[in-house]
């Protein structure tokens, strides 16, 4: 495919994203399926131009002053890719498969309006309903935020430890440009390629021996301050894929019980052959039948996670459309699953033990407001200071990292660098 056909696939794409209300990367695979044509290049650059059109939809909307798809990927290129009236025209130049040339209206929108004279939610690439809690989170610093939110995220590593040290595994992926993480003691940064896409990281010989995962260094560090410990006692109990239950696992050295599980066993499925492949022993997977079977841990555990469910809006930078899909009522929906599994979660702490909290949002109503609901219901529980979990991850000038309220850490890519993560440690008393 040329690059103006590609142009008008991503316009055909988004497209049929807006009219039938789905995921990008279901639009994405039916594009490919009935184009067979196009291969694996050009699927590539297709899914860059419509994430890339997705993380900039209201402020290339805003510039070029039309809410339609090609509006989107003209402002977009225009934004993100620094394209400039000269250079668009050799690509809108309507030959064949190329998109129709620039209008006067779009020509004079494109000289006459700067980005920097919108609102702030628009300069942000933030969803309007959801500007005063962005604003409430981040302050002055919002703007930043949400744009840090819209740029492409690196991907992170994290070295498994009961099988590589980080200095062998950098040693290993030095073809890929590796570098060390800046925060994570255990993680390890690859640069996206010139083009844009991700390294094929899952197809070096050194993943399928068990000597890292993918995992964002924001998440590696809620797992750092949670600081699971050999021979603990310790529930994952919104397991998933078992991201942070390997952590644990090398963190605790095989040593001690783990206990994962999840209300959707779906989610759970690819954990046992990720167990198998790290080297973890000790981890009990407990798939629920209808409920989930925790009653006998009750109580017991020295320590209990809870990475709860939420909006995640800390993770648009992967995840871009999921900022256009979220409505008032699906947040709520989160709010109410937090305050249940944090119930559930906290009858497993045991007295002197932890439960730890922690979502992918940068919403305070999902973070610190959800805290101190639960802290309002069970005053047995007290927020650990801020200062210990800083030190629990290593961060010096911890105060940058405070949520709106001060009951947790917030992470960011304009703050941390890393996806947006809220952790905090509640002890029972």
């Amino acid at each position: 495919m040329t690059p103006a056909a590609r142009l008008s696939a991503a316009i055909e794409i988004l497209t049929d994203i807006e009219t039938r209300r789905r995921p990008a990367a279901d639009a994405l695979k039916d594009w490919g399926l009935s184009h067979r044509f196009a291969g694996s290049g050009d699927r590539a650059a297709l899914a860059g131009l419509v994430y890339d059109m997705l993380r900039r939809r209201a402020s290339s909307r805003w510039l070029m002053e039309a809410e339609t798809p090609r509006a989107t990927l003209i402002g977009m290129l225009v934004l993100q890719r620094g394209e400039t009236l000269e250079s668009l025209a050799g690509l809108f130049n309507g030959e064949r498969f190329a998109p129709e040339p620039l209008t006067t209206e779009e020509q004079t929108a494109l000289a006459s309006r700067k980005l920097a004279d919108a609102a702030p939610d628009i300069q942000a690439d933030v969803p309007h309903w959801l500007w005063t809690s962005f604003e409430a989170a981040f302050g002055a610093d919002a703007v930043k935020e949400g744009q840090a939110l819209a740029e492409r995220a690196p991907v992170d590593l994290r070295v498994n430890t009961l099988k590589a040290s980080r200095e062998k595994l950098l040693a290993e992926l030095e073809p890929l440009h590796a570098t060390a993480t800046p925060l994570s003691a255990w993680g390890l940064r690859v640069p996206l390629g010139p083009d844009g896409r991700s390294p094929a990281v899952q197809a070096e010989e050194s993943f399928q021996k068990g000597w890292f995962e993918i995992q964002d260094e924001g998440s590696q560090l809620a797992g750092m301050i949670a600081a699971a410990r050999p021979g603990e006692q310790v529930l994952d109990l919104c397991a998933g894929g078992g991201g942070k239950t390997l952590e644990f696992a090398a963190a605790m050295d095989n040593k001690g019980q783990i206990f994962a599980t999840d209300s959707d066993k779906r989610r759970l499925a690819p954990i046992h052959e990720r167990l198998s492949r790290a080297g973890a022993r000790n981890v009990q997977v407990r798939t629920p039948r209808g409920a989930l079977l925790i009653e006998d841990l009750d109580g017991h555990m020295d320590m209990v996670l809870v990475d709860a469910p939420c909006s995640g809006s800390g993770t648009w930078r992967r995840n871009p459309d999921a900022k256009w899909r979220l409505r008032p009522s699906s947040l709520a929906d989160r709010q109410k699953d937090q305050a249940a599994v944090l119930k559930a979660g906290a009858k497993a702490v045991k007295p002197g033990g932890r439960l730890v909290f922690v979502t992918c949002s940068v919403l305070p109503e999902e973070n610190d407001a959800s805290v101190q609901a639960f802290l309002a219901d069970h005053s047995d529980f007290t927020p650990a200071p801020l200062q210990v979990l800083a030190k629990a991850a290593g961060f010096s000038g911890f105060a940058r990292f405070a949520s709106s309220q001060g009951l947790g850490l917030q992470l960011s890519p304009n703050r941390s660098g890393t996806d947006g993560f809220f952790v905090t440690v509640l002890h029972r008393a």
